[in-house]
């Protein structure tokens, strides 16, 4: 498990994107995206910084690994 590297809600939509997500909809200051094939939505913060653990927890439940995260930047 390597370091996690503190990125904008946007950049991290856009690597969701490589694996499969997509937005759906914004909800205020969130992006909401889905998988097909699975009942987990992501709840994106759209900030100028992702707090680590919320980061955490989104590479967690969109079934990634975070060496995968960190080779997709």
């Amino acid at each position: 498990m390597g370091k996690l590297k503190v990125i904008s809600g946007k950049r991290l939509v856009q690597i969701f994107e490589k694996f499969g997500w997509f937005e759906v909809r914004r909800k205020s200051s969130h992006i909401i995206m889905v998988k097909s094939g699975e009942i987990v939505t992501l709840s994106i913060p759209d900030h100028d910084e992702v707090a680590k653990g919320t980061l955490r927890s989104l590479i967690r439940s969109a079934g990634i690994t975070t060496d995968e995260y960190n080779e997709s930047l």
